[in-house]
């Protein structure tokens, strides 16, 4: 049915325990000439079939799709994205007249690696981060509507920024189906504006819901910074949780315009909030020991392995300042979302920045992604949020 590729003696033992991968490596022949995208049959040395899935150029040469012999066709991206929906509902996290903000899909956990599919009110944003998916996104996002409408009626499409570079392709982001200018949608009662057309990722830090929540349990009567703000999620959250101030900081000034959106469509005319477009270091270093609480969710600090050893310079250049700088007693929210840093790796910069600082810090929390950003216990590249929650006296 599909090309086949067969691999080098001993080389299926990872996809027997169920990883999605096949690396080039693993690879000693194709029946035929494979095209990037195509889908193709695995086999062992002995020619036994072992799973299915996207071909691609470069060190991750398969995406598994299926461990099973199955048609790649409509019925199997229904399937696959009702399991997922279904996942959703049970987790609490789907729609409801308080709650509109879920991630659908989340890649090698909802077992569509490459894909990521996130919901906004009547908008699903969907990425694909293989050829593979981009081929198949008119079937995906029919598939989309087919299991979620009437709540979803549109599917956005923007992977013009996640697409592997080494693919020859000129990739448009816009709406695959319907269209939809509705810029709000709500998280656990709370309302934000989405921007998809020019937001970062497909528009919100999903992600963060959980510990955006944790926060607001701690914000009664407490001044907060809330560092890299972005669109300004904890300081909302911190300031319906009762904070007495709430400070937002980002590079960014489309940022902080979006941060004051938020606070002022949820709180407006709401005095205890202030936002500042500015480095974040520059901030850190000259602000007084004001705040009960600092969150410190920065970018990426290290998207390549190569960038592994600055990146823990970083982070433990941050935190040391944010511990030097907290009131006694006071709260550190702080965060590394980048895939190659392992948890041990970012403990270790955090408790190298306490060290710097000489002051007594306790770990109260430590956080991760939340569930519907599933992580298959196959493949534990899927974790990459990382967190702790530390008092300092």
């Amino acid at each position: 049915m599909y090309k086949q590729i067969f691999l080098k003696p001993k080389k299926e033992e990872s996809l027997k325990r169920f990883h999605p991968w096949v690396f080039s490596g693993a690879i000693s022949h194709t029946d035929n000439p494979v095209e990037e995208g195509e889908i193709v049959e695995i086999y062992d040395s002995a020619k036994n079939f072992i799973a299915l899935g996207h071909s691609q150029i470069g060190s991750i040469a398969v995406r598994v799709l299926s461990f099973e012999k199955e048609e790649i066709n409509e019925i199997f991206w229904v399937k696959r994205i009702r399991e997922s929906a279904s996942a959703r509902t049970s987790l609490g996290v789907s729609h409801s007249t308080t709650h509109s903000i879920y991630r659908l899909v989340h890649g090698e956990g909802d077992l569509l690696p490459g894909l990521i599919v996130d919901v906004y009110g009547k908008t699903a944003v969907m990425q694909a981060h293989s050829i593979g998916m981009h081929v198949h996104r008119h079937a995906i996002a029919d598939a989309i509507i087919h299991v979620l409408s009437p709540n979803v009626s549109a599917v956005y499409y923007k992977s013009s920024g996640t697409l592997p570079y080494k693919a020859d392709i000129d990739v448009e982001d816009g709406f695959l189906v319907g269209n939809s200018t509705e810029g709000t949608a709500l998280e656990n009662g709370l309302a934000f504006y989405i921007d998809w057309l020019k937001g970062q990722k497909t528009g919100f830090f999903i992600d963060q819901r959980d510990n955006r929540s944790l926060l607001e349990k701690y914000a009664n009567g407490k001044s907060i910074l809330n560092m890299f703000c972005y669109t300004g999620g904890f300081s909302v959250y911190a300031l319906r949780g009762g904070a007495s101030m709430v400070h937002s900081v980002d590079s960014s000034a489309k940022a902080i315009d979006l941060t004051n959106k938020n606070v002022t469509l949820n709180f407006p005319n709401d005095t205890r909030h202030t936002a500042f477009a500015t480095d974040a270091f520059k901030f850190l270093a000259e602000m007084d020991n004001a705040y009960d609480i600092i969150v410190l969710d920065p970018p990426a600090f290290a998207k390549h392995r190569d960038a592994l050893k600055n990146a823990l310079q970083g982070y433990k250049r941050l935190n040391a300042k944010a511990i030097e700088k907290i009131k006694p007693g006071g709260i550190l929210f702080t965060f590394s979302c980048s895939q190659i840093v392992s948890k041990e790796q970012f403990r270790l910069a955090v408790f190298s920045a306490a060290a710097i600082t000489g002051r007594h810090v306790r770990i109260l929390h430590q956080l991760t992604q939340p569930a519907d950003h599933p992580i298959s216990i196959y493949h534990p590249e899927g974790e990459y949020l990382k967190g702790l929650v530390m008092m300092v006296e």
